[in-house]
């Protein structure tokens, strides 16, 4: 199987990042570098997760790094407004399932390409979100807030952490263990056919926008409890990470070929990398450009890896 063989290279890729992390940094291995590893990333990672769904029913959602960033401008201009937190962060998480209705009216009731929905969408947000916070940054959040980003939830482990887990294994049988699951991968094989089979593509598509977008609002609120802060440029970029981790993941860029196992591996994969890049002092240009690569390897890799495989 295709996916399988690829998983398995995912696999042995990770454990030779983990050798030579462990080599080249000693310190890579310590409880609070692991930790920090994922937490750096969180809302990335928890984004990767079900951007992951998205591609695989063919469809992209490029918004996301701005809807994540006008959450968390939401929260913080209603703080700073002297709304009260537990207030602040239930708007700032509405603005994800509104988003995501936006997106999924002009791209499954309006036919609109979601490539072009969501660039536009992605420049809107950004500018509600700057036009919210100016270019100031608001901050001074409650305590209760910034320690539940920053500290640990569960012993040592942080909240976003523990969510982190639970959505992988939450949207891991979801997508292989459910009908909607197979639903999402069938469209994304082929729409028309789906549709004539009396599949509700415009149902499927709406409730993965919503999803996606909604994931992002979560994640714009814990960034705003990691940083302690936000701005209008919060999250800028975060899209291009999230679509590599899944594409590198093995998931077919045109849909219906895909798996959530591939994506873990995938992520485990970058996070290490970033984090050994950065232990042993390469700059931040260079890990962007090894992000880039890792883009273009995440496209051409798993046909590459068929053809050799086939001989």
């Amino acid at each position: 199987m295709r996916l399988k063989s690829w998983e398995g290279m995912l696999a042995l890729l990770f454990l030779a990042t983990l050798a030579a992390n462990a080599v080249l940094a000693p310190e890579f291995l310590t409880l609070q570098n692991q930790i920090n590893l994922f937490q750096l990333s969180i809302e990335k990672i928890i984004l990767a997760l079900v951007m992951t769904l998205v591609i695989l029913n063919a469809e992209i959602d490029l918004s996301v790094s701005s809807v994540l960033g006008l959450s968390a401008c939401v929260f913080g201009y209603l703080v700073h407004e002297g709304v009260a937190a537990p207030w602040a962060v239930v708007a700032a998480l509405m603005v994800g399932p509104v988003a995501g209705l936006i997106n999924a009216v002009l791209i499954a009731r309006m036919g609109i390409p979601s490539l072009v929905v969501t660039l536009a969408m992605l420049i809107m947000f950004r500018g509600v979100a700057r036009i919210l916070v100016k270019d100031q940054s608001m901050g001074d959040f409650p305590l209760w807030f910034t320690t539940l980003g920053q500290k640990g939830f569960l012993g040592p482990i942080p909240l976003s952490l523990w969510l982190f887990l639970g959505f992988s294994v939450g949207l891991g049988v979801l997508l292989h263990r459910t009908g909607f699951g197979r639903q999402v991968v069938v469209i994304g094989t082929n729409a028309e056919v789906a549709r004539f089979s009396g599949l509700d593509v415009a149902r499927v598509k709406t409730t993965l926008f919503v999803m996606v977008s909604s994931m992002a609002a979560l994640a714009g609120v814990l960034y705003a409890a990691r940083l302690g802060s936000v701005r209008g440029d919060a999250g800028v970029g975060f899209e291009l990470d999230v679509i590599t981790m899944v594409l590198l993941g093995g998931v077919s860029i045109f849909g219906g070929k895909g798996s959530m196992a591939g994506v873990i591996l995938s992520i485990l994969i970058i996070l290490n990398l970033r984090n050994g890049m950065a232990l042993t002092n390469i700059t931040g240009h260079i890990q962007t450009g090894v992000i880039g690569v890792l883009l273009i390897l995440s496209v051409l890799g798993p046909n590459l890896w068929e053809r050799v495989r086939r001989g």
